[in-house]
């Protein structure tokens, strides 16, 4: 976290300014954890009941990864009572508080208030259900808290309840978008490419076995796994459809096109490109599902194109060369449709670029060490992706406005093809 030593003697030394009826409760000290003057100030007060802190904690680290507010909490003390003092947390910089409790019927009660018109702007609920603090629901249930604060204080939803799965190892992983609860996703043998079903229920993925590589659909709430009707040869890099009714992938032996299928039984794949023998792999949807970008090495190296949804209409989205050996792949279409992200060879190492739909300028989102595979936000700003900054290969997570970025994932092995779910909804 980004720490302003000037910005906290000052806040220090208007509280003590403020004479004994306008202070905090005793043993509170203020905290500036992301400085940047040109967002939102959102105070989040101490929270009450189980599990309390941690719940602070995970609301306030939320709203900073969120890059659109700067947080500022209270790092002791008790949760405030009564009224709230509005001119206090204004010359603290804060333009919104968030307090928060655990109530005894299992659920987080969270109220923001608007510190300009000295009010309360919203009250929400989250119900943890039955999950017991810190598990796994538990987490996911202060994740939907934060989105829904984060949406009422800037009018754009977070993207805290979300998950990431991966590939470690060739073994499929999934975890917390702010690199907790890390699991495995139950998958046996290897397994690549994983991709989301719009719901955040289902995953699909390319498992090697010993006859061939086939392309699976596993549900993640029962455990079980669907294989989809292979087509010869390879199959790999699914992709869902934006709802969820139709997956694509790429097969084939002497080359391989996109073919598209049911991911839940019924009709046999049906052929959506022809490569005549080139590589075409990498599928990824336009949000409104009429296009489809993919990979193909129809020039004699890979490069970007985009077609309709049924294969007609194909045509060339990277079209200016980048260096001596072109090189491009992974690419993974933006929430707003605008843009689509891709890796890049640009010199000596891979990077992760984006190129814009309509006037198909390239603009550059990475620049240390090695990236590559981008997978976008449900909200459009953020990119995970694999780099090896940190030394091995490990997930990164980039804003994409104001370049700050974060490590998602540590320890030992290699990990990379990132796929970024859909926010994850109430069960």
């Amino acid at each position: 976290m980004i720490r302003s030593a000037r910005a906290l003697a000052v806040l220090s030394l208007v509280a003590l300014r403020l004479g004994a009826q306008d202070t905090l409760p005793t043993g509170v000290r203020i905290g500036i954890t992301y400085d940047q003057v040109s967002r939102i100030g959102v105070f989040v007060t101490a929270v009450g009941g189980p599990a309390g802190d941690s719940v602070r904690a995970m609301l306030s680290r939320d709203l900073d990864f969120g890059d659109r507010v700067t947080v500022l909490s209270a790092e002791a003390g008790p949760p405030p009572s009564g009224s709230l003092n509005y001119d206090l947390y204004a010359r603290l910089s804060a333009r919104a508080i968030v307090q928060a409790s655990v109530t005894p019927q299992g659920s987080l009660h969270v109220a923001v208030h608007d510190v300009v018109a000295r009010r309360v702007m919203n009250v929400g609920d989250f119900a943890f259900g039955n999950a017991a603090p810190l598990s796994a629901g538990w987490r996911m249930a202060v994740h939907r808290a934060s989105d829904e604060i984060e949406r009422w204080v800037t009018g754009t939803r977070g993207v805290a309840a979300t998950r990431i799965a991966f590939v470690r190892d060739q073994r499929l992983w999934i975890v917390d978008s702010d690199g907790a609860n890390l699991q495995t996703a139950g998958v046996g043998g290897v397994a690549l490419s994983p991709a989301w079903h719009p719901t955040g229920r289902y995953l699909a993925y390319a498992q090697m076995a010993d006859d061939g590589t086939h392309i699976a659909v596993r549900d993640l709430t029962n455990g079980q796994s669907r294989r989809i009707p292979d087509q010869g040869g390879t199959n790999i890099t699914p992709a869902f459809s934006p709802d969820g009714s139709t997956l694509v992938f790429s097969a084939g032996d002497d080359g391989t096109d996109l073919f598209a299928v049911s991911p839940f039984g019924g009709d046999a794949p049906r052929r959506v490109t022809v490569g005549r023998g080139s590589p075409t792999s990498s599928p990824t949807f336009s949000p409104d599902g009429r296009k489809i970008a993919f990979i193909s090495g129809r020039l004699g190296h890979p490069e970007v194109y985009i077609t309709d949804a049924d294969g007609t209409n194909a045509e060339l989205l990277t079209a200016a060369p980048s260096g001596d050996q072109p090189y491009r792949s992974s690419p993974d279409w933006s929430p707003d449709g605008r843009s689509v992200a891709f890796t890049s060879q640009e010199g000596a190492n891979l990077q992760v670029m984006v190129i814009n739909v309509r006037d198909r300028r390239i603009r550059q989102l990475t620049g240390d060490a090695r990236n590559e595979d981008p997978s976008w936000a449900p909200d459009g700003r953020h990119v995970v992706f694999t780099s090896t900054r940190s030394g091995a290969k490990q997930l990164w997570v980039l804003d994409t406005e104001s370049g700050r970025t974060r490590q998602l994932t540590r320890g030992a092995g290699t990990t990379r093809m990132a796929a970024w779910s859909p926010r994850m909804e109430q069960p």
